[in-house]
């Protein structure tokens, strides 16, 4: 169980993000065509998880936009923003924002993902969603990078992340 805050009060989460080293953990998440996607759905490519609560909110709507704009200097990697917003909301923000090179999914038909990644969050408000967290894998779904943004309601560290591809 790692321990973050909510606008400074204390929640949890399940567990921990995955080591470094590690390899990532499977996943099933729901895509804009309300498909399953797989690790294996990316085979190849580098992967940045950008791990939000939801779109609906302005830090996780800017680190959307954040990685959009980067997604575009880094070919080799595909950009994922994973949220607990169902597909017809990413999509809205995605045509609004004018988001395209951020792929969305959401966590709406298998919470595993959130259990998995040691992101979910076991009480609070926000208890049943995910803390907001980045994960970078390698071409073998191998763990390079990790944060778990300590404050649910702060950035995360865009540079580290991106350093890490």
């Amino acid at each position: 169980m790692a321990s973050i805050t909510l606008e400074g009060n204390g929640i949890n989460t399940n567990g921990d993000l995955p080591a470094i080293g590690s390899t990532a953990p499977d996943f099933v998440l729901t895509n804009s065509e309300l498909s399953d996607v797989t690790l294996d759905s990316f085979a190849g490519k580098k992967k940045l998880l950008n791990i939000v609560p939801s779109l609906d909110t302005g830090i996780c709507a800017t680190s959307t936009k954040k990685f959009n704009d980067a997604a575009g200097n880094h070919d080799d990697t595909v950009f994922l923003t994973i949220s607990a917003d169902l597909p017809f909301a990413q999509g809205r923000f995605c045509e609004a924002e004018n988001v395209d090179k951020v792929q969305t999914l959401a966590i709406m038909r298998d919470k595993n993902f959130g259990k998995d990644y040691g992101v979910l969050i076991t009480d609070s408000p926000l208890k049943g969603i995910t803390a907001r967290a980045v994960v970078v894998l390698d071409e073998d779904n191998k763990v390079i990078y990790t944060e778990l943004v300590p404050e649910i309601a702060q950035e995360p560290d865009y540079d580290s992340a991106l350093a890490s591809l």
